[in-house]
């Protein structure tokens, strides 16, 4: 799954960046360099609410981007993704647009938490990257890639690079012809890109097409 499978399409607000991170990643990394030079620019949708995207990253985790799709208009069309509108339906509600019962429990309880301030998705967004990570892998159906992903496509935080993320290992391995990529090495090209890691992640994704 790549990040427009996760992203809501309604404000139409794009990662932010510019001459600035591109400089700086040339610089550092001469395939990188290329990678850039060869597709300019690259407009990645972002939400800027975050709970409606960790709702709607739930919604289309292991099934279609279509399916997702359909999933995500019929959940907004019963509660607009707003918190309190979606903690006040039952579970087996959540589960007629078309979830299944265990995930539909999930997105409750992400709306019960944010209702109960359980998670307090406002203050939220002034903590570091590893606070959120670590308050948001405590709500069931919610991983550490998840969390990453929001940080890079509601909250917009610069220096996200996942190793959970399969597309991205993949890109890596072909950028700079690894047959296999551990931890370890992946890191150290993370710490090259490092402040600018999510936009690396953005050429990378690219690149995995």
């Amino acid at each position: 799954m790549l990040e427009s499978d996760i992203c809501g399409a309604n404000d139409m607000d794009y990662f932010e960046y510019g001459e600035k991170e591109i400089s700086y990643l040339r610089k550092k990394d001469k395939r990188l360099c290329a990678a850039i030079d060869r597709i300019g620019m690259i407009k990645r949708e972002v939400n800027p609410d975050l709970f409606a995207a960790l709702v709607e990253s739930v919604v289309g985790q292991q099934i279609s981007s279509k399916a997702a799709a359909t999933v995500r208009g019929r959940l907004y069309g019963i509660c607009k993704l707003d918190a309190l509108k979606l903690h006040a339906l039952t579970v087996e509600e959540i589960q007629a647009c078309g979830i299944k019962k265990r995930k539909a429990g999930h997105i409750k309880g992400i709306a019960d938490a944010a209702v109960n301030k359980t998670v307090d998705f406002e203050t939220l967004k002034a903590k570091t990257d590893r606070e959120i990570i670590e308050t948001l892998v405590k709500l069931n159906g919610v991983g550490v890639w998840t969390a990453q992903m929001l940080l890079i496509f509601s909250l917009m935080r610069p220096d996200v690079v996942s190793y959970g993320d399969l597309a991205i290992r993949r890109a890596m391995m072909g950028l700079y012809g690894h047959k296999e990529l551990p931890k370890e090495k992946f890191s150290r090209y993370a710490k090259r890109y490092s402040p600018y890691g999510s936009v690396a992640s953005l050429y990378l994704w690219e690149l995995s097409h």
